[in-house]
Protein backbone atom coordinates (compact mmCIF):
# COMPACT_ATOMS: atom_id res chain seq x y z
CA UNK A 1 0.00 0.00 0.00
CA UNK A 2 1.12 4.02 -0.20
CA UNK A 3 3.27 4.84 2.49
CA UNK A 4 3.96 8.35 3.73
CA UNK A 5 5.24 10.37 1.13
CA UNK A 6 4.12 8.25 -1.68
CA UNK A 7 2.21 10.18 -4.75
CA UNK A 8 -0.58 8.87 -6.21
CA UNK A 9 -0.69 8.66 -9.96
CA UNK A 10 -4.12 10.44 -10.64
CA UNK A 11 -6.20 8.96 -13.35
CA UNK A 12 -3.31 6.96 -14.57
CA UNK A 13 -5.08 4.26 -15.10
CA UNK A 14 -8.90 3.35 -16.55
CA UNK A 15 -10.70 -0.15 -15.52
CA UNK A 16 -12.56 -1.16 -18.39
CA UNK A 17 -15.44 -3.32 -16.91
CA UNK A 18 -16.51 -4.08 -12.86
CA UNK A 19 -15.45 -7.43 -12.72
CA UNK A 20 -11.86 -6.83 -14.52
CA UNK A 21 -9.13 -7.71 -12.16
CA UNK A 22 -6.49 -5.67 -14.56
CA UNK A 23 -6.86 -1.67 -15.25
CA UNK A 24 -4.62 0.05 -18.55
CA UNK A 25 -2.42 2.43 -17.87
CA UNK A 26 -3.31 5.40 -19.36
CA UNK A 27 0.58 7.47 -19.43
CA UNK A 28 4.20 5.58 -19.32
CA UNK A 29 4.01 5.07 -15.34
CA UNK A 30 7.65 4.46 -13.51
CA UNK A 31 8.89 2.40 -10.97
CA UNK A 32 7.61 3.73 -7.39
CA UNK A 33 4.43 5.19 -8.92
CA UNK A 34 1.53 4.76 -6.77
CA UNK A 35 -1.62 3.24 -8.51
CA UNK A 36 -4.94 2.71 -6.92
CA UNK A 37 -3.09 2.37 -3.50
CA UNK A 38 -0.35 0.04 -4.62
CA UNK A 39 3.69 0.68 -5.53
CA UNK A 40 4.61 -0.13 -8.93
CA UNK A 41 7.48 -2.51 -8.72
CA UNK A 42 8.44 -2.21 -11.94
CA UNK A 43 7.90 1.07 -14.79
CA UNK A 44 4.88 -0.05 -17.01
CA UNK A 45 4.38 1.40 -20.16
CA UNK A 46 1.14 3.24 -21.41
CA UNK A 47 -1.26 1.01 -23.13
CA UNK A 48 -0.07 -2.05 -20.81
CA UNK A 49 -1.93 -3.90 -18.12
CA UNK A 50 -1.44 -3.86 -14.30
CA UNK A 51 -3.04 -6.41 -11.69
CA UNK A 52 -5.67 -4.76 -9.37
CA UNK A 53 -4.76 -6.99 -6.86
CA UNK A 54 -3.34 -10.58 -6.07
CA UNK A 55 -3.45 -12.85 -9.31
CA UNK A 56 -3.28 -16.42 -8.67
CA UNK A 57 -0.89 -18.67 -10.89
CA UNK A 58 -3.68 -20.21 -13.22
CA UNK A 59 -6.19 -17.79 -12.15
CA UNK A 60 -8.27 -15.99 -15.18
CA UNK A 61 -7.23 -12.43 -16.00
CA UNK A 62 -10.06 -10.28 -17.05
CA UNK A 63 -10.43 -7.40 -18.83
CA UNK A 64 -13.57 -5.85 -20.79
CA UNK A 65 -15.55 -8.38 -18.47
CA UNK A 66 -14.14 -11.33 -20.25
CA UNK A 67 -11.13 -13.78 -20.04
CA UNK A 68 -7.88 -12.74 -21.81
CA UNK A 69 -5.91 -15.69 -20.53
CA UNK A 70 -4.58 -16.87 -17.50
CA UNK A 71 -1.98 -16.25 -14.72
CA UNK A 72 1.01 -18.34 -15.58
CA UNK A 73 2.70 -17.36 -12.04
CA UNK A 74 1.82 -15.52 -8.95
CA UNK A 75 1.06 -11.91 -9.72
CA UNK A 76 1.55 -9.37 -7.22
CA UNK A 77 -1.23 -6.10 -6.98
CA UNK A 78 0.75 -3.54 -9.23
CA UNK A 79 2.25 -6.01 -11.07
CA UNK A 80 3.04 -5.37 -14.68
CA UNK A 81 0.53 -8.32 -16.93
CA UNK A 82 2.05 -8.92 -20.32
CA UNK A 83 3.59 -11.80 -21.89
CA UNK A 84 6.02 -12.71 -19.39
CA UNK A 85 3.25 -13.86 -17.12
CA UNK A 86 -0.02 -14.49 -18.85
CA UNK A 87 -1.11 -17.60 -21.32
CA UNK A 88 -3.88 -18.60 -23.60
CA UNK A 89 -6.54 -19.82 -21.87
CA UNK A 90 -9.81 -21.73 -22.90
CA UNK A 91 -12.40 -18.80 -24.15
CA UNK A 92 -16.07 -18.70 -23.88
CA UNK A 93 -17.57 -21.75 -26.51
CA UNK A 94 -21.77 -20.45 -24.79
CA UNK A 95 -22.68 -19.23 -28.27
CA UNK A 96 -26.47 -18.50 -27.37
CA UNK A 97 -26.91 -17.70 -30.97
CA UNK A 98 -29.43 -15.03 -30.93
CA UNK A 99 -29.83 -14.62 -27.77
CA UNK A 100 -29.04 -11.01 -27.99
CA UNK A 101 -30.34 -9.99 -31.03
CA UNK A 102 -32.39 -7.06 -30.36
CA UNK A 103 -32.96 -4.54 -33.72
CA UNK A 104 -31.87 -0.70 -33.22
CA UNK A 105 -34.41 1.80 -33.57
CA UNK A 106 -34.17 3.41 -37.01
CA UNK A 107 -33.12 6.88 -37.13
CA UNK A 108 -34.29 9.50 -40.11
CA UNK A 109 -31.80 8.94 -43.43
CA UNK A 110 -28.72 11.44 -44.22
CA UNK A 111 -27.56 11.60 -47.29
CA UNK A 112 -24.49 11.81 -49.38
CA UNK A 113 -23.00 12.37 -52.97
CA UNK A 114 -22.28 9.31 -55.30
CA UNK A 115 -22.50 8.00 -58.56
CA UNK A 116 -25.64 5.95 -59.30
CA UNK A 117 -24.66 2.65 -61.36
CA UNK A 118 -27.02 0.33 -63.52
CA UNK A 119 -27.49 -2.07 -60.79
CA UNK A 120 -28.75 0.01 -58.20
CA UNK A 121 -25.61 0.48 -56.23
CA UNK A 122 -23.87 4.31 -55.20
CA UNK A 123 -20.03 4.65 -55.96
CA UNK A 124 -18.19 6.82 -53.70
CA UNK A 125 -15.30 6.72 -56.62
CA UNK A 126 -15.41 6.93 -60.42
CA UNK A 127 -12.40 5.21 -61.38
CA UNK A 128 -11.40 3.16 -64.41
CA UNK A 129 -10.19 -0.07 -63.37
CA UNK A 130 -7.40 -2.23 -65.45
CA UNK A 131 -7.59 -5.63 -63.90
CA UNK A 132 -5.27 -8.75 -64.38
CA UNK A 133 -6.01 -12.21 -64.34
CA UNK A 134 -2.82 -13.47 -63.46
CA UNK A 135 0.71 -11.48 -62.30
CA UNK A 136 2.17 -12.44 -65.76
CA UNK A 137 -0.03 -9.51 -66.78
CA UNK A 138 0.86 -6.62 -63.88
CA UNK A 139 3.37 -4.63 -65.45
CA UNK A 140 2.12 -4.49 -68.56
CA UNK A 141 -1.02 -3.50 -66.77
CA UNK A 142 0.94 -0.81 -64.98
CA UNK A 143 2.64 0.35 -68.42
CA UNK A 144 -1.47 1.06 -69.66
CA UNK A 145 -2.25 3.08 -66.66
CA UNK A 146 0.83 5.41 -66.74
CA UNK A 147 0.50 5.67 -70.69
CA UNK A 148 -3.31 6.51 -69.76
CA UNK A 149 -2.19 9.38 -66.85
CA UNK A 150 -0.03 10.98 -69.69
CA UNK A 151 -2.90 10.29 -72.36
CA UNK A 152 -4.09 13.97 -74.05
CA UNK A 153 -7.39 12.17 -74.88
CA UNK A 154 -7.74 10.96 -71.37
CA UNK A 155 -6.40 13.69 -69.18
CA UNK A 156 -8.51 15.93 -67.49
CA UNK A 157 -11.85 14.64 -68.26
CA UNK A 158 -14.68 15.83 -66.04
CA UNK A 159 -15.77 12.75 -62.75
CA UNK A 160 -12.81 10.62 -63.54
CA UNK A 161 -10.68 9.94 -60.59
CA UNK A 162 -8.15 8.18 -62.50
CA UNK A 163 -6.82 4.78 -63.76
CA UNK A 164 -6.21 2.00 -61.28
CA UNK A 165 -3.79 -1.43 -62.03
CA UNK A 166 -4.99 -4.41 -60.20
CA UNK A 167 -1.93 -6.17 -60.23
CA UNK A 168 -1.39 -9.48 -57.92
CA UNK A 169 0.95 -11.99 -57.47
CA UNK A 170 -1.15 -14.73 -58.79
CA UNK A 171 -3.42 -16.68 -61.41
CA UNK A 172 -1.57 -19.08 -62.60
CA UNK A 173 0.50 -21.89 -60.63
CA UNK A 174 -2.43 -23.24 -58.73
CA UNK A 175 -5.18 -25.57 -59.58
CA UNK A 176 -7.96 -24.79 -61.78
CA UNK A 177 -10.82 -26.32 -59.39
CA UNK A 178 -9.89 -25.68 -55.55
CA UNK A 179 -10.45 -23.66 -53.48
CA UNK A 180 -8.05 -21.18 -53.93
CA UNK A 181 -9.45 -21.12 -57.59
CA UNK A 182 -12.88 -20.45 -56.61
CA UNK A 183 -11.77 -17.14 -53.97
CA UNK A 184 -9.16 -15.63 -56.72
CA UNK A 185 -12.23 -16.15 -59.50
CA UNK A 186 -14.69 -14.43 -56.48
CA UNK A 187 -11.80 -11.67 -55.79
CA UNK A 188 -11.54 -11.00 -58.89
CA UNK A 189 -15.05 -10.83 -60.39
CA UNK A 190 -15.70 -8.70 -57.03
CA UNK A 191 -13.83 -6.09 -58.25
CA UNK A 192 -14.92 -6.13 -61.03
CA UNK A 193 -18.56 -4.86 -59.93
CA UNK A 194 -17.31 -2.95 -57.61
CA UNK A 195 -19.44 0.49 -57.75
CA UNK A 196 -15.87 2.57 -57.50
CA UNK A 197 -15.97 1.78 -60.93
CA UNK A 198 -17.27 3.46 -63.54
CA UNK A 199 -15.48 0.81 -66.20
CA UNK A 200 -13.41 -2.15 -66.38
CA UNK A 201 -10.39 -3.52 -68.58
CA UNK A 202 -9.57 -7.20 -67.73
CA UNK A 203 -6.20 -7.86 -69.16
CA UNK A 204 -4.64 -11.04 -69.06
CA UNK A 205 -1.10 -13.06 -70.25
CA UNK A 206 -3.48 -15.78 -72.46
CA UNK A 207 -1.95 -19.04 -71.28
CA UNK A 208 -2.95 -18.58 -67.77
CA UNK A 209 -4.62 -21.44 -65.28
CA UNK A 210 -7.10 -18.11 -64.51
CA UNK A 211 -8.46 -17.77 -68.15
CA UNK A 212 -9.78 -14.70 -69.14
CA UNK A 213 -12.53 -16.62 -70.99
CA UNK A 214 -13.50 -18.09 -67.67
CA UNK A 215 -13.75 -15.27 -65.68
CA UNK A 216 -15.79 -13.48 -68.64
CA UNK A 217 -17.92 -16.18 -69.28
CA UNK A 218 -19.56 -16.80 -66.23
CA UNK A 219 -21.84 -13.87 -66.40
CA UNK A 220 -22.01 -10.37 -67.08
CA UNK A 221 -19.41 -8.85 -64.59
CA UNK A 222 -20.48 -5.18 -65.04
CA UNK A 223 -24.11 -4.17 -65.80
CA UNK A 224 -23.54 -1.49 -67.59
CA UNK A 225 -21.78 -2.71 -69.76
CA UNK A 226 -18.54 -1.05 -69.61
CA UNK A 227 -16.39 -4.03 -69.42
CA UNK A 228 -13.52 -5.14 -72.00
CA UNK A 229 -10.81 -7.50 -72.50
CA UNK A 230 -8.08 -8.83 -73.81
CA UNK A 231 -4.99 -10.92 -73.77
CA UNK A 232 -1.56 -9.73 -74.45
CA UNK A 233 -0.64 -12.86 -76.04
CA UNK A 234 -3.74 -12.51 -78.21
CA UNK A 235 -2.68 -9.05 -78.91
CA UNK A 236 0.08 -9.06 -80.21
CA UNK A 237 2.73 -8.17 -77.40
CA UNK A 238 3.44 -5.58 -74.89
CA UNK A 239 3.53 -2.29 -77.40
CA UNK A 240 0.58 -3.37 -78.89
CA UNK A 241 -1.60 -4.06 -76.15
CA UNK A 242 -0.77 -1.04 -74.46
CA UNK A 243 -1.81 0.86 -77.99
CA UNK A 244 -4.76 -1.07 -77.88
CA UNK A 245 -6.04 -0.72 -74.43
CA UNK A 246 -5.74 3.40 -74.77
CA UNK A 247 -8.07 3.07 -77.58
CA UNK A 248 -10.40 1.03 -75.44
CA UNK A 249 -10.06 3.61 -72.22
CA UNK A 250 -10.74 6.14 -74.25
CA UNK A 251 -14.75 5.09 -75.15
CA UNK A 252 -14.90 3.75 -71.44
CA UNK A 253 -13.59 6.57 -70.35
CA UNK A 254 -16.07 8.93 -72.22
CA UNK A 255 -19.30 6.43 -70.76
CA UNK A 256 -18.00 7.04 -67.25
CA UNK A 257 -17.07 11.08 -67.25
CA UNK A 258 -20.82 11.28 -68.01
CA UNK A 259 -22.07 9.95 -64.36
CA UNK A 260 -22.22 12.27 -62.15
CA UNK A 261 -22.44 12.80 -58.48
CA UNK A 262 -26.22 13.05 -57.03
CA UNK A 263 -27.83 12.60 -53.94
CA UNK A 264 -28.44 9.27 -52.41
CA UNK A 265 -29.38 7.99 -49.26
CA UNK A 266 -26.84 6.58 -47.21
CA UNK A 267 -28.23 3.18 -46.95
CA UNK A 268 -26.35 2.51 -50.17
CA UNK A 269 -23.16 2.76 -48.45
CA UNK A 270 -21.16 -0.27 -47.59
CA UNK A 271 -18.15 0.57 -45.49
CA UNK A 272 -15.73 -2.26 -44.07
CA UNK A 273 -14.43 -2.11 -40.72
CA UNK A 274 -10.89 -2.40 -40.05
CA UNK A 275 -7.96 -2.21 -37.62
CA UNK A 276 -4.33 -2.49 -37.69
CA UNK A 277 -1.22 -1.60 -35.79
CA UNK A 278 -3.66 -2.30 -32.64
CA UNK A 279 -2.40 -0.95 -29.55
CA UNK A 280 -3.75 -1.19 -25.60
CA UNK A 281 -6.02 1.68 -27.07
CA UNK A 282 -7.58 0.29 -29.74
CA UNK A 283 -10.62 -1.54 -27.22
CA UNK A 284 -11.29 2.03 -25.37
CA UNK A 285 -10.77 4.80 -27.91
CA UNK A 286 -11.37 4.21 -31.30
CA UNK A 287 -12.95 0.71 -31.60
CA UNK A 288 -15.43 1.54 -29.89
CA UNK A 289 -16.31 5.06 -31.46
CA UNK A 290 -16.10 3.14 -34.85
CA UNK A 291 -18.66 0.67 -33.48
CA UNK A 292 -20.60 3.59 -32.43
CA UNK A 293 -20.93 5.08 -36.06
CA UNK A 294 -21.28 1.38 -37.08
CA UNK A 295 -24.90 1.16 -35.24
CA UNK A 296 -25.27 5.02 -36.41
CA UNK A 297 -25.34 3.79 -40.02
CA UNK A 298 -26.88 0.54 -39.78
CA UNK A 299 -29.57 2.52 -38.08
CA UNK A 300 -29.71 4.43 -41.12
CA UNK A 301 -30.18 1.50 -43.52
CA UNK A 302 -27.04 1.20 -44.39
CA UNK A 303 -24.23 -1.86 -44.49
CA UNK A 304 -20.73 -2.52 -41.94
CA UNK A 305 -18.89 -5.13 -42.61
CA UNK A 306 -16.22 -6.85 -39.93
CA UNK A 307 -13.27 -9.00 -40.88
CA UNK A 308 -10.35 -10.76 -40.17
CA UNK A 309 -11.42 -14.21 -38.50
CA UNK A 310 -8.04 -14.80 -36.66
CA UNK A 311 -8.83 -11.97 -34.87
CA UNK A 312 -12.15 -12.52 -33.69
CA UNK A 313 -10.67 -15.48 -32.27
CA UNK A 314 -12.26 -15.77 -28.57
CA UNK A 315 -14.33 -13.16 -28.78
CA UNK A 316 -16.97 -15.20 -31.40
CA UNK A 317 -19.12 -15.38 -28.66
CA UNK A 318 -19.98 -11.85 -28.52
CA UNK A 319 -21.04 -12.51 -32.59
CA UNK A 320 -23.14 -15.37 -32.61
CA UNK A 321 -25.03 -13.75 -29.54
CA UNK A 322 -26.09 -11.27 -31.89
CA UNK A 323 -27.06 -13.35 -34.83
CA UNK A 324 -30.58 -12.85 -36.62
CA UNK A 325 -30.57 -16.48 -36.89
CA UNK A 326 -29.41 -19.82 -36.37
CA UNK A 327 -28.33 -20.10 -39.64
CA UNK A 328 -26.09 -16.84 -39.45
CA UNK A 329 -24.98 -17.80 -35.95
CA UNK A 330 -23.96 -21.47 -37.16
CA UNK A 331 -22.18 -20.19 -40.58
CA UNK A 332 -19.92 -18.33 -38.22
CA UNK A 333 -18.99 -20.89 -36.07
CA UNK A 334 -18.04 -22.96 -39.27
CA UNK A 335 -15.91 -20.61 -40.30
CA UNK A 336 -14.17 -20.46 -36.90
CA UNK A 337 -13.72 -24.32 -37.23
CA UNK A 338 -12.27 -23.87 -40.52
CA UNK A 339 -9.84 -21.54 -39.68
CA UNK A 340 -8.72 -24.35 -36.66
CA UNK A 341 -8.02 -26.75 -39.41
CA UNK A 342 -6.81 -24.37 -41.97
CA UNK A 343 -4.01 -23.09 -39.52
CA UNK A 344 -3.57 -26.75 -38.01
CA UNK A 345 -2.97 -28.53 -41.31
CA UNK A 346 -0.61 -25.39 -42.17
CA UNK A 347 1.65 -25.94 -38.81
CA UNK A 348 0.17 -22.64 -37.12
CA UNK A 349 -1.76 -21.68 -34.88
CA UNK A 350 -4.89 -19.24 -34.42
CA UNK A 351 -2.86 -17.42 -30.84
CA UNK A 352 -0.47 -16.48 -33.63
CA UNK A 353 -1.39 -12.73 -32.93
CA UNK A 354 -0.61 -10.18 -31.26
CA UNK A 355 2.24 -9.18 -33.85
CA UNK A 356 5.24 -7.59 -32.33
CA UNK A 357 4.01 -4.17 -32.88
CA UNK A 358 0.57 -5.28 -30.71
CA UNK A 359 2.53 -6.48 -28.03
CA UNK A 360 4.49 -3.35 -27.41
CA UNK A 361 1.72 -1.64 -27.44
CA UNK A 362 -0.13 -3.52 -24.74
CA UNK A 363 -1.78 -6.33 -26.15
CA UNK A 364 -0.98 -9.77 -24.60
CA UNK A 365 -3.13 -13.15 -26.16
CA UNK A 366 -5.10 -13.45 -29.48
CA UNK A 367 -8.26 -13.60 -26.95
CA UNK A 368 -7.38 -9.77 -25.70
CA UNK A 369 -7.02 -8.45 -28.80
CA UNK A 370 -10.36 -10.01 -30.38
CA UNK A 371 -12.20 -8.47 -27.53
CA UNK A 372 -10.84 -5.19 -28.75
CA UNK A 373 -11.65 -5.69 -32.44
CA UNK A 374 -14.93 -6.86 -31.93
CA UNK A 375 -16.33 -3.55 -30.71
CA UNK A 376 -15.61 -2.39 -34.12
CA UNK A 377 -18.94 -4.04 -34.91
CA UNK A 378 -21.28 -2.36 -32.31
CA UNK A 379 -23.96 -3.53 -30.87
CA UNK A 380 -25.89 -4.09 -33.99
CA UNK A 381 -27.65 -7.66 -35.11
CA UNK A 382 -25.43 -9.81 -36.69
CA UNK A 383 -27.38 -10.00 -40.32
CA UNK A 384 -25.40 -12.33 -42.49
CA UNK A 385 -21.57 -13.71 -42.60
CA UNK A 386 -20.15 -14.38 -45.87
CA UNK A 387 -16.92 -16.01 -47.60
CA UNK A 388 -13.93 -14.18 -48.23
CA UNK A 389 -14.72 -11.93 -51.61
CA UNK A 390 -18.35 -13.23 -51.86
CA UNK A 391 -21.08 -10.68 -52.78
CA UNK A 392 -22.64 -9.17 -49.66
CA UNK A 393 -26.52 -9.23 -50.58
CA UNK A 394 -27.82 -8.18 -46.81
CA UNK A 395 -27.75 -4.78 -45.48
CA UNK A 396 -27.04 -3.99 -41.78
CA UNK A 397 -23.90 -5.42 -39.79
CA UNK A 398 -22.62 -8.31 -41.44
CA UNK A 399 -19.39 -10.48 -41.00
CA UNK A 400 -16.90 -11.58 -44.30
CA UNK A 401 -14.59 -14.07 -43.39
CA UNK A 402 -10.85 -13.35 -44.01
CA UNK A 403 -7.01 -13.50 -42.68
CA UNK A 404 -6.07 -10.71 -40.24
CA UNK A 405 -3.88 -9.54 -42.35
CA UNK A 406 -4.94 -6.28 -43.33
CA UNK A 407 -4.42 -5.42 -47.14
CA UNK A 408 -5.93 -9.48 -47.56
CA UNK A 409 -8.45 -8.74 -45.71
CA UNK A 410 -9.56 -4.84 -47.34
CA UNK A 411 -9.47 -6.61 -50.73
CA UNK A 412 -12.21 -9.15 -49.78
CA UNK A 413 -14.47 -6.38 -48.35
CA UNK A 414 -14.15 -4.66 -51.74
CA UNK A 415 -14.86 -7.65 -53.66
CA UNK A 416 -17.23 -8.27 -51.44
CA UNK A 417 -18.63 -4.29 -52.55
CA UNK A 418 -17.14 -1.99 -49.88
CA UNK A 419 -17.32 1.44 -51.24
CA UNK A 420 -15.38 2.78 -47.71
CA UNK A 421 -12.92 1.67 -45.35
CA UNK A 422 -12.57 3.18 -41.95
CA UNK A 423 -9.54 1.75 -40.33
CA UNK A 424 -8.17 2.06 -36.67
CA UNK A 425 -4.35 1.84 -35.39
CA UNK A 426 -2.55 2.38 -32.29
CA UNK A 427 0.47 1.88 -33.88
CA UNK A 428 0.05 3.86 -37.21
CA UNK A 429 -0.85 2.10 -40.17
CA UNK A 430 -0.31 3.81 -42.97
CA UNK A 431 -1.82 2.37 -46.14
CA UNK A 432 -4.67 2.95 -49.02
CA UNK A 433 -7.10 1.09 -50.87
CA UNK A 434 -7.91 1.96 -54.43
CA UNK A 435 -10.86 2.20 -55.64
CA UNK A 436 -12.28 2.53 -52.14
CA UNK A 437 -11.14 5.54 -49.76
CA UNK A 438 -9.64 4.74 -46.09
CA UNK A 439 -10.19 7.15 -43.23
CA UNK A 440 -7.52 6.34 -40.56
CA UNK A 441 -8.58 6.50 -36.94
CA UNK A 442 -5.65 7.14 -34.66
CA UNK A 443 -6.23 5.46 -30.93
CA UNK A 444 -4.13 7.58 -29.23
CA UNK A 445 -3.44 11.44 -29.11
CA UNK A 446 0.75 10.80 -29.08
CA UNK A 447 0.49 8.71 -32.54
CA UNK A 448 -1.69 11.17 -33.66
CA UNK A 449 0.77 14.31 -33.37
CA UNK A 450 3.16 12.41 -34.51
CA UNK A 451 1.88 10.95 -37.58
CA UNK A 452 -1.09 13.71 -38.20
CA UNK A 453 -0.38 13.45 -41.78
CA UNK A 454 -1.71 10.25 -42.07
CA UNK A 455 -4.17 10.19 -39.56
CA UNK A 456 -7.68 11.60 -40.54
CA UNK A 457 -9.27 11.50 -36.95
CA UNK A 458 -7.77 11.10 -33.51
CA UNK A 459 -9.95 9.50 -31.11
CA UNK A 460 -7.34 9.56 -28.53
CA UNK A 461 -9.15 12.72 -27.30
CA UNK A 462 -11.65 10.52 -25.73
CA UNK A 463 -9.08 10.10 -22.81
CA UNK A 464 -7.07 13.15 -23.37
CA UNK A 465 -9.94 15.51 -23.57
CA UNK A 466 -12.93 13.26 -21.91
CA UNK A 467 -14.74 13.48 -25.46
CA UNK A 468 -17.57 10.96 -25.48
CA UNK A 469 -17.63 7.50 -27.04
CA UNK A 470 -20.85 8.44 -28.97
CA UNK A 471 -19.41 12.02 -29.66
CA UNK A 472 -16.80 10.50 -31.56
CA UNK A 473 -18.76 7.94 -32.84
CA UNK A 474 -20.69 11.02 -34.64
CA UNK A 475 -18.05 12.86 -35.88
CA UNK A 476 -16.63 9.23 -37.84
CA UNK A 477 -19.88 9.11 -38.73
CA UNK A 478 -20.01 13.18 -40.13
CA UNK A 479 -16.65 12.27 -41.81
CA UNK A 480 -18.20 9.04 -43.96
CA UNK A 481 -20.56 10.89 -45.59
CA UNK A 482 -17.96 13.83 -46.10
CA UNK A 483 -15.42 11.21 -47.76
CA UNK A 484 -18.17 9.36 -49.74
CA UNK A 485 -19.55 12.80 -51.09
CA UNK A 486 -15.90 13.51 -52.82
CA UNK A 487 -13.55 14.26 -49.94
CA UNK A 488 -10.04 12.93 -50.18
CA UNK A 489 -8.93 10.94 -47.25
CA UNK A 490 -5.14 11.95 -46.53
CA UNK A 491 -3.86 8.49 -47.78
CA UNK A 492 -5.29 9.25 -51.25
CA UNK A 493 -3.97 12.83 -50.81
CA UNK A 494 -0.69 11.06 -50.28
CA UNK A 495 -1.30 8.48 -53.46
CA UNK A 496 -2.03 5.04 -51.71
CA UNK A 497 -3.56 2.43 -53.68
CA UNK A 498 -1.57 0.97 -56.06
CA UNK A 499 0.28 -1.90 -53.97
CA UNK A 500 -2.41 -2.82 -51.44
CA UNK A 501 -4.31 -5.19 -53.59
CA UNK A 502 -3.45 -8.76 -52.19
CA UNK A 503 -6.12 -11.43 -53.00
CA UNK A 504 -6.00 -14.31 -50.56
CA UNK A 505 -3.58 -17.74 -51.75
CA UNK A 506 -4.80 -20.35 -50.61
CA UNK A 507 -3.52 -24.18 -51.81
CA UNK A 508 -0.51 -25.15 -53.02
CA UNK A 509 1.80 -22.44 -55.16
CA UNK A 510 2.81 -25.28 -58.08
Amino acid sequence: MAGDGMMQEAGAVIRLHGTDNVVIALADLPKGAVVEGVVLPQPVPRGHKIAAGPIAAGQNVLRYGQIIGQATVNIAAGGHVHSHNLGMAPHSDDYAIGSESHPLPALPPREFMGYHRADGQVGTRNYIGILTSVNCSGSVARFIAEAAEQDPGLMGLPNVDGFVPIVHQTGCGMSGTNEGYQTLMRTLKGYARNANFGGILLVGLGCEVMQVPDLVGQGRLRPDGNFRYMTIQGTGGTRATIAKALEVLRDMAAVASKVERRPAPVSKLIVGLQCGGSDGYSGITANPALGHASDLLVRMGGTTILSETPEIYGAEHLLTRRAVSREVGETLIERIRWWEDYTARNEGEMDNNPSPGNKKGGLTTILEKSLGAVAKGGTAPLAGVYKFAEPITTSGFVYMDSPGYDPCSVTGQIASGATLIVFTTGRGSVSGYKPSPCIKLATNSEMYARMAEDMDINCGDILTEGRSITEKGEEILDKIIAVASGQQTLSEELGFGGAEFVPWQIGAVM
